[in-house]
């Protein structure tokens, strides 16, 4: 490595180097709108999880941070372990099934 590839990796900022943006064609300030929209899109599972799992019976404050958490979890890893722009969050659909026909109908407890 020259001494000409080792300045041009101290200039790189710390999101140039992990993610490769300008090899993506992209800026930080495109990531960062990217980001918040994806954030708005999703943060109402936050809110409705705990309410749709509170349903069947679970406690929802437990539910509210453990959603929280996980989502957070996911999506950290997914972009830094995988290096993609995808964020995760539970399932809406499974968690309704689960909590209405399991726990409703069924009579089968959360537990």
């Amino acid at each position: 490595m020259s001494k000409q590839d080792i300045s041009l990796d101290v200039k790189q900022g710390l999101l140039e180097r992990v993610f490769k943006l300008k090899q993506h064609g992209t800026t930080a300030r495109t990531e960062t709108i990217a980001g918040i929209t994806t954030f708005l899109t999703m943060v109402y599972i936050v809110f409705v999880n705990p309410q749709i799992l509170g349903a069947a019976g679970m406690d929802t404050q437990a539910v509210f941070v453990t959603t929280c958490l996980i989502a957070a979890f996911g999506s950290i890893f997914m972009g830094l372990l995988a290096n993609l722009p995808v964020a995760l969050a539970p399932a809406m659909g499974l968690n309704a099934f689960f909590a209405f026909v399991v726990v409703g109908a069924m009579g089968i407890s959360w537990q």
